[in-house]
């Protein structure tokens, strides 16, 4: 069974800092690429990080370059996305997706093709 946890979430004031964290088990975790993903209330889900299954690439949305790194440990079945220099319209949940079946993948493959996590929220107030 697959299964994707994330975590570290919470309330941070601007111009703080957090690190997400997404264990992943039931699949083999270093032949995937990952992505997180965000969604803020009333909008639509949007992509903010990918990582290829090595981990040797990454590629960011526009609106996080230079504040947001994704990074992955395989020897854990983790993925990480540290988040500095936070602003209140980084709020959103937060989730993390696998696409077990390629080494790299575009958004649109993680959505359509994806394991999800429940997501974790983070909040930053100004």
């Amino acid at each position: 069974q697959v299964q994707l946890v994330e975590s570290g979430g919470g309330s941070v004031q601007a111009g703080g800092s957090l690190r997400l964290s997404c264990v992943a088990s039931g699949y083999t975790f270093s032949g995937s690429c990952m992505g997180w993903f965000r969604q803020a209330p009333g909008k639509e889900r949007e992509g903010v990080a990918r990582i290829s299954a090595s981990g040797g690439g990454t590629s960011y949305d526009d609106s996080v370059k230079g504040r947001f790194t994704i990074s992955r440990d395989n020897a854990k079945n983790s993925l990480y996305l540290q988040i500095n220099i936070l602003r209140p319209t980084d709020t959103a949940m937060y989730y993390c997706a696998a696409d077990p079946t390629a080494p790299w993948c575009s958004d649109e493959q993680l959505v359509s093709n994806g394991y999800w996590g429940q997501g974790t929220q983070v909040t930053v107030s100004s």
